[in-house]
């Protein structure tokens, strides 16, 4: 299983919901079953690395992060099961790219169990809640890790 999650510029939430779930997936013992990375809808910060604030709340969290930033593109759509994306620009960016493809994307914060749905995550690069982010990040990427282990891996 491979999931993709997506942002603007891929460096402060999909980064961090990328450190998130890879931290999860690996207290659940899952990393050789669960691939994770992200990607940004555009080329602002390609190759850069997360933005500082969001490795700081990681470390804070216990969760190291190695990534560079780079940009959605059409061929994700095959790389990954799951295509996920941070707020309705971004996903509408993603459907753009994809277009004429069959392949369906999701909101992160659905996956917060009886969350409501559609909600965008608020971008820590305006808003400079960074520390809010991380939470909201960790309780959608939880719904999601418990999504995917319930819906898309096969039972051991």
């Amino acid at each position: 299983m491979r999931i993709l999650f997506v942002c603007l510029g891929n460096i402060c939430r999909s980064p961090m919901a990328e450190g998130i779930m890879r931290h999860l997936v690996a207290k659940r013992g899952l990393s050789d079953r669960i691939a994770v990375d992200s990607a940004g809808t555009s080329r602002y910060h390609l190759g850069e690395q997360p933005h500082p604030k969001t490795l700081h709340v990681l470390r804070e969290h216990g969760i190291a992060l190695q990534h560079a930033a780079r940009q959605f593109i059409r061929a994700d759509a095959q790389q990954f099961d799951l295509l996920v994306a941070m707020d309705v620009d971004n996903l509408s960016e993603m459907q753009a790219v994809l277009r004429g493809s069959e392949y369906k994307t999701h909101f992160l914060l659905d996956f917060i169990p009886d969350g409501p749905r559609g909600r965008s995550v608020p971008d820590p690069w305006y808003t400079g809640d960074y520390a809010g982010v991380y939470v909201m990040l960790d309780q959608a990427c939880r719904g999601l890790l418990d999504h995917v282990v319930a819906e898309h891996l096969p039972k051991m």
